[in-house]
């Protein structure tokens, strides 16, 4: 059977096939529309086209390959949203490589070595420890980054991209929530670095705001282990609180692991909150009451982002756009 061709590609699209090298090479230009790129990546998927990356890679000084930095793959909040970013970039004829760092500074900061090794086109990453400064010499080597991001961000000289989730305001929210609901002692357990302190601060100030005292406990990690951990010394210490906040749902998992033992009833002697929304969220008992970042939409867009800033379509400058989060309730409060 006959390998379709770029030629094939642009007679089913309808469309010339220096557009249809333009498009499938990844290195489109802002003079080809929207509908223009749609008809011809469908074109390309219809009848099976698949490019040489080696000659493209000759040919355009592209590798054809986004770099996806998470923290911990393990989390099951980061392969979600990995899917997400794989699904956009493919569409592009772009491939993905997942890098963990385990948030570690050493690691995020080989990271950047190996990127200016010219291994990838464009990189979308969490990175704990890395400021914008730090990509510097990356982005002005051609290199585009696309960070997400969990506070409020503001675009600067830099040609950096940001999308983020405002989780200060989510943990206002949650608290909120739980002081709706009768609850005063509302203890919080977050892990080290990432978004502990504007998850941190987002709970402080709702709970100044309804007048009750805080209580945060820090852990070296946001993991079930941390969270069981966290709660079995808030219990131990005497603090008795109705209800408890974790950074996240892997910690709020751990804090119901550790109620369950002291035969604690969820929620009727203690309410629980995560936070993330992550797959077992919904398959605890009982299902846990959390905040959904809809990741795999930010890993979407984030990659959305990426491959224009790629073909062009982005200005000089850095931009930050917020992503929507959603209060999950369910029977865990």
């Amino acid at each position: 059977m006959k390998r379709p061709t770029q030629k094939d590609v642009a007679k089913l699209a309808g469309v010339s096939q220096a557009a249809v090298s333009m498009v499938l090479s990844g290195a489109g230009v802002p003079t080809v529309s929207t509908d223009t790129w749609t008809r011809i990546t469908e074109a390309a998927k219809t009848l099976g086209y698949a490019p040489n990356r080696f000659a493209q890679a000759l040919k355009t000084q592209r590798t054809m390959t986004i770099a996806c930095i998470v923290p911990d793959i393990t989390n099951p909040f980061y392969p979600v949203l990995i899917r997400g970013v794989q699904k956009v970039a493919q569409d592009g004829a772009y491939d993905v490589i997942t890098v963990n760092t385990d948030g570690d500074p050493a690691r995020e900061r080989h990271f950047l070595d190996w990127a200016h090794q010219g291994r990838v086109d464009g990189v979308v990453g969490v990175f704990f420890t890395l400021r914008a400064a730090d990509f510097r010499s990356l982005v002005e080597a051609g290199v585009p980054v696309v960070r997400i991001e969990s506070a409020r961000k503001k675009g600067g000289g830099i040609a950096i991209d940001d999308i983020f989730v405002d989780s200060r305001a989510a943990a206002r929210a949650v608290v909120d929530y739980l002081v709706g609901r009768g609850h005063r002692k509302i203890a919080m357990l977050a892990g080290s670095g990432g978004p502990q302190c504007v998850r941190v601060d987002g709970y402080r100030e709702a709970m100044a705001a309804a007048g009750a005292e805080p209580s945060v406990t820090i852990t070296d990690a946001f993991s079930e282990e941390a969270g069981f951990a966290a709660a079995q010394t808030i219990l131990s210490n005497g603090y008795a609180p109705t209800a408890v906040f974790a950074a996240n749902d892997l910690m709020a998992i751990g804090v119901m692991r550790a109620l369950r033992e002291r035969q604690l009833r969820i929620p009727d002697d203690v309410a629980v909150v995560g936070f993330d929304d992550i797959s077992p969220a919904s398959l605890v008992s009982p299902p846990l009451t959390t905040v959904s970042q809809f990741q795999a939409r930010m890993g979407e867009r984030a990659a959305e982002v990426l491959l224009e800033r790629l073909r062009g379509q982005r200005p000089p400058h850095g931009t930050t756009e917020e992503m929507r989060f959603q209060l999950v309730e369910r029977v865990s409060t």
